[in-house]
């Protein structure tokens, strides 16, 4: 996938005060992740989302992907999630509403239960969207989101400006421009799906 240097990074204006940061950007990239389901199930006409109200960022991811969705003429089945014992009547909600893929935000319920989620999922062949790569190797279809790696990066620098000296407030909270989309060979092969080649040639990394 085509990336901006590891090292371009936008800032946002000082934030003043005594804090500073890294913003991991997930709401700006949840219309991508919908576009590339697409990409890879091009016949798609609904999609279930497990997302958590308790974490008010991913009411923003949802409405994102609502907003993708129309453009992609896609119907969004809205699975509210807060708690583990929430998950079986979710996933008869899906079977019952006839979802064709699953994106997946993140929050402690559905990062926890990963597992779960992700061996229902491949039963009943819903291809499924994550927003980090650990859950694509946990046995997810595809995942796009920041690359935590190069974020880490950054942090570690922004520890040192401060340890040398620097006020927080006097740095730039930044976002990242370098993301990575990871693709599971192995599990698009449970689901009985091929993935275009368009996709696989710009994924960073395909897990075979």
């Amino acid at each position: 996938m085509t990336q901006l240097r590891a090292d371009s990074w936008r800032a946002w204006p000082d934030p003043g005060g005594n804090v500073t940061g890294l913003n991991t950007q997930t709401a700006d990239l949840a219309a991508k992740r919908l576009e590339l389901l697409r990409e890879v199930l091009p016949s798609i006409h609904r999609v279930a989302v497990l997302w958590n109200p308790a974490v008010p960022e991913r009411a923003i991811d949802l409405n994102n992907t609502q907003g993708a969705a129309r453009a992609l003429h896609v119907e969004i089945q809205s699975l509210e999630v807060r708690r583990a014992e929430d998950l079986d009547d979710k996933f008869t909600a899906m079977v019952k509403g006839r979802a064709e893929a699953l994106v997946i935000l993140p929050d402690p319920v559905t990062n926890t239960h990963r597992v779960k989620i992700i061996e229902f999922a491949t039963k009943k062949r819903l291809p499924t969207m994550f927003t980090q790569r650990q859950l694509v190797d946990a046995g997810g279809l595809v995942s796009y989101g920041t690359n935590y790696e190069a974020l880490f990066g950054r942090a570690a620098i922004f520890v040192d400006r401060i340890l040398r000296g620097a006020k927080p407030g006097d740095l730039p909270v930044e976002q990242p421009t370098k993301f990575e989309m990871v693709i599971n060979l192995k599990t698009a092969k449970a689901l009985g799906l091929t993935i275009p080649p368009s996709v696989l040639g710009r994924a960073d990394q395909v897990i075979e």
